[in-house]
């Protein structure tokens, strides 16, 4: 949550995750002046917040929006390619991309140009075109599973195949790891507490009990798997095949081949949620390490940011979920919507995934976040903090711990917002906007090694803030 203009400080008594070698006092006063001089630079986007306010609920269009740590929302003018420019007119070098919706970069002009044409065509019309048959051929081809659905959200993509496998199945359960998040679907809105599986006390407005029908485990942990699919009442486990909103966690070596083995023993299906593991390479963290899911997910980054997503599934599965629609009543399946499949979405999907979503856009994006993580580890250990990077293709992260984390407690122990929101505001007054949730950046193909060397001066100078000074 954004702080207000006058908020009192974060607590003077720093907890030891992660703040080891911080002086806090020193961060404190850095923060005050980070907060005036965001202040000074963005008068424009003062006035756009106070005028917001007026009508729209907590001030900005999803309250998201007020996770950046600063005294009011920025606002953004317009964006392209690997950067954004705000309404006072700074130029920001942009490693957030939309938290992955633009992955591929702002406004890719192939998306730009079919939209553009697309428009002149007509936007929504419930019935298919043209580029539907060469979306879903594409998807097929880079993640090798042959039937396709769509979808306007992730969210909605996960809610859909997990409604198709339970109709499929007869089975009720989900199961998913400790610490994920699948968008707003509600089944997977519970936590691991001291053990015991607890609803999530944020999610607001919850009436049914969760626990009836979900079931969740630790990540990495296949004895845990083991023991909540061995009732045989699971119809699917739900997961990333890395966890990424939680803070980075990934799989132990060896973990999903036995994994995938535990879900087939015992008569359940594989979902993996893609959205974000896209970043691993072409074709998603799937292909890339041999994982055969029996459906697949993919939400935002798949339309180069325009609302869409897929989700695709097996042959073996595609026929059940035909035969549970044509044996069930007529009438609402409660998957779809109006606009499901529409033609702008589709149009925004043939343009990426034929002439964005490359190889040749991969051949840019790792190396050069790989040259990312290596430098935030040389800034990290020439000041002897104990954190550490985690990186998954064109995602980087560092975490506030001394080795990556195994699991979702063990991630979650490791955030802390307070230093996280200080390195944010003080990384964007500097001209380098990162996603506000932990400390997680993307390099998309328009990214250059320039822009990368401005974030690690960038976080140089904030950490040579906030870090104990040398005896």
């Amino acid at each position: 949550m954004a702080a207000p203009e006058h908020a009192p400080h974060p607590t003077a008594s720093p907890t030891p995750n992660g703040r080891e070698r911080l002086d806090w006092e020193r961060a404190l006063s850095f923060l005050d002046r980070e907060r005036a001089l965001y202040t000074e630079r963005n008068p424009r986007s003062a006035v756009l917040a106070a005028q917001a306010a007026v009508h729209l609920l907590l001030g900005v269009p999803l309250h998201w929006m007020r996770d950046w740590g600063t005294p009011f929302p920025l606002h953004v003018a317009h964006a392209s390619g690997a950067h954004v420019v705000d309404a006072d007119g700074h130029t920001l070098v942009d490693f957030c991309l939309g938290d992955t919706g633009a992955m591929f970069g702002h406004s890719p002009p192939p998306v730009q140009n079919a939209l553009q044409h697309q428009a002149g065509q007509g936007y929504t019309t419930m019935l298919p075109t043209e580029d539907a048959a060469v979306v879903a051929k594409a998807l097929s081809e880079q993640f090798s599973l042959p039937c396709w659905q769509f979808a306007l959200s992730a969210t909605d993509a996960n809610r859909y195949i997990v409604r198709w496998i339970r109709a499929a199945t007869g089975r009720k359960k989900l199961l998913v790891f400790n610490g994920c998040y699948h968008g707003t679907i509600e089944d997977v809105f519970v936590d691991l507490v001291q053990g015991q599986a607890v609803q999530r006390d944020s999610l607001l407005g919850q009436v049914h009990d969760l626990l009836e029908h979900t079931a969740v485990v630790e990540f990495n942990d296949l004895a845990a798997l083991e023991a909540a699919l061995r009732a045989g009442d699971v119809a699917c486990v739900l997961a990333e095949p890395a966890m990424t909103n939680i803070g980075m966690v990934l799989p132990a070596p060896g973990f999903w081949r036995a994994a995938q083995a535990l879900v087939r023993r015992y008569g359940a299906l594989l979902v993996m949620d893609e959205t974000h593991t896209i970043s691993t390479g072409v074709g998603g963290y799937c292909q890339v390490h041999g994982i055969e899911p029996d459906a697949l997910v993919l939400g935002k980054p798949v339309g180069g940011g325009v609302p869409c997503a897929v989700y695709g599934m097996s042959a073996e599965l595609a026929g059940h979920a035909v035969r549970a629609k044509a044996d069930a009543p007529p009438g609402h399946s409660g998957i779809g919507t109006t606009l499901t499949g529409n033609m702008l979405s589709m149009a925004a999907m043939r343009a990426t995934l034929t002439e964005v979503m490359t190889p040749a856009a991969y051949a840019h994006m790792l190396p050069l976040a790989h040259e990312l993580a290596e430098g935030i580890r040389d800034l990290l250990a020439e000041r002897r903090l104990p954190w550490c990077v985690t990186e998954l293709g064109a995602r980087v992260e560092f975490q506030f711990c001394p080795v990556p984390p195994r699991n979702g407690s063990e991630a979650g122990a490791r955030l802390d917002a307070e230093p996280e929101h200080l390195i944010h505001l003080g990384l964007l007054n500097r001209g380098v906007l990162i996603t506000p949730f932990h400390n997680m950046m993307l390099v998309c193909p328009q990214t250059t090694a320039e822009d990368v060397q401005r974030l690690l001066a960038a976080l140089a100078a904030v950490l040579d803030e906030v870090v104990v000074e040398a005896s």
